[in-house]
């Protein structure tokens, strides 16, 4: 299992669904929705840390819809 550090500003898709817990299917899906933040760059996705964490808590707080 891969750790990630805590000083890493964004990871990598992979990376983002381990933390988040969900499959890179899911993570892709929301991505592709515009629910989850994500930055493009050329051909790369990255996903901002404090984003995820951002939306994470906005989530919990609508009851996970």
């Amino acid at each position: 299992m891969t750790t990630i550090p805590s000083d890493q500003l964004a990871l990598r898709p992979r990376d983002a669904a381990r933390a988040l817990g969900i499959s890179q299917r899911t993570l892709y899906e929301l991505t592709r929705r515009g629910e989850l933040p994500a930055v493009k760059l050329k051909r790369a996705v990255i996903y901002p840390r404090t984003a995820l964490v951002e939306w994470l808590e906005r989530s919990s707080a609508k009851g996970g819809e």
